[in-house]
Order: structure tokens, then sequence, then C-alpha cells
């Protein structure tokens, strides 16, 4: 068996929204194992905060970009190649969301959602894509969502976002696959982050989610890490245009309160 088939060493890194998070977690991840990572937000503070709380900083740099405008996102990715002179993986994580009724949903939310969510994912994919074809190789990994199974009410732009992340991914996956260049998105169940912690802390969601969730607890950032590496590395050297769930077995069915005998 090859020893190098989950290796990531020496791969150049490129991480949107790598300052928090499941992106942070993703990009110290790569960095631990030898890969030389770059994350990207629109805040430089926490990605200064990032870099130093990461074991394999010395590896890992940072970029200040707002994916959602085509300009930053030009010269985010030019500044990558010309320091390193390609782009092994692209992790596209950056991404936002408010929680209203579809009747709150005012045009300014739906913009920020889909500016940053699909549009940003979209124009970065095709930058380091332009790239990676020309190279004849290359990886690109979205972080999509739950939602591409089911949607989740109260959360429509969101939802909508995430399904058409879905669907990029597959048509990005057929166009450049006879190039070399694979993509593949992960999606993650409900993981604690800073953004979510207060959500999960209530009681109501926490007894709706864990009877519904096999591995009976919620993500914790870290565990995208393995799937990420998998699929940037040649152990998934045949896998492209797929959505790999890392949900504690969320979608593997729901628990309904059936009475114990089955209620005959």
């Amino acid at each position: 068996m090859n020893s190098n088939l989950f290796s990531v060493s020496d791969q150049v890194v490129l991480v949107s929204g790598g300052s928090r998070g499941i992106g942070c977690a993703i990009a110290a991840g790569f960095a631990n194992t030898g890969a030389r990572v770059i994350i990207s937000s629109r805040d430089e503070n926490s990605l200064k905060a990032a870099v130093e709380s990461m074991t394999g900083a010395k590896t890992t740099k940072y970029r200040v970009a707002d994916v959602a405008k085509s300009n930053d996102v030009s010269k985010l990715v030019a500044s990558v190649m010309e320091e390193f002179g390609r782009i092994d993986t692209l992790i596209n994580v950056a991404g936002v969301n408010r929680r209203k009724p579809v009747f709150d949903v005012t045009d300014e939310d739906y913009d920020f959602i889909m500016d940053i969510n699909l549009k940003g994912a979209w124009l970065l994919a095709k930058e380091v894509g332009k790239h990676q074809v020309k190279a004849g190789k290359g990886c690109q990994i979205n972080i999509s969502s739950l939602n591409n199974d089911k949607p989740l009410a109260n959360v429509a732009p969101y939802a909508m976002s995430k399904a058409a992340m879905g669907h990029m991914t597959k048509v990005m996956a057929m166009e450049w696959g006879p190039h070399g260049v694979r993509v593949n998105a992960i999606a993650p169940g409900f993981v604690i982050t800073d953004l979510t912690r207060k959500l999960w802390s209530l009681k109501s969601m926490q007894d709706w989610v864990m009877p519904n969730t096999p591995l009976r607890r919620l993500g914790q950032p870290e565990d995208m890490v393995g799937a990420a590496l998998f699929l940037a590395s040649e152990a998934s050297a045949w896998m492209t245009g797929q959505i790999l769930y890392v949900d504690g077995g969320f979608t593997a069915g729901y628990n309904w309160p059936i009475p114990p005998g089955g209620g005959q």
C-alpha cells in the first residue's frame, strides 16, 4: 500500500473563511500535516489571531479578501500564485447566515447571504480553476450543508445558496474532470461554532437533534478535517462531483416516537 496515499504534505492550500470555525479547523489540520496553507477572510485581526493559534503557523499565511468582490478574488489568487506558483487545493468555506422566516428576509439579507455563500464560492472556484485546468491537476472542496439533502425552515436564502453550491460542485466536476481537476463537497451536520453555540445551548434544539443523530452528539469543527484531507489526497483520486455528508448520521433517517412494541 502506498504510504503517501493520504498525504497532503507540501501541497499549497487556499482556504476561504479560514479565520474561524470550520475553515480555521481545516486550515490547521492541513498545516499540521505538512501543507502550506493560506487562509483568507474579510477581517485582518481574526486572520492574525487564527494564524497565531495554529500549531503549524510557520507554514500558514493569510490574505485579506472579500470573496463576494471579483476584484478581491482576482488579487487574492494572483498573490498566492505569485508567491507559490500553484494552488493544489482550494477549500471554499466562507459562509454566512441570517435565520428568519421568508417574509422577514430583506433584500439586504438575501444579497448578503447569496453574495458570500454562492457568488463568492463561484468567483473563487473559477479563478483558481483557470490555473488548475492549465496545470492539468488540482482539487477543490466546497463546504456545503445538510440543506443539500433537505432544506431547513427559516433559513431560505442560506438553504438556497447551499443547494446551488451542490450543483455548482457537480457541474465544475464534469467540465474540469477531463483536465485533471477534481471538485467535491463536504456537507457538515450540525456543528458547534462561535456563531451557533447559543442556538445549540437551547434545550429545545438539543431535544430535537440528539434523537435524530445516531452518534448522539453535535459536531465540532475538527470533525471536518479528516474528510477534507481525504478529498485533497490521492486516496480520493477517482472521486469527483460528490457531496460527502459528515453529519453524525443525521441524514441516515429519522427516529420517530413509536411506542414500545411498535404501537400494535
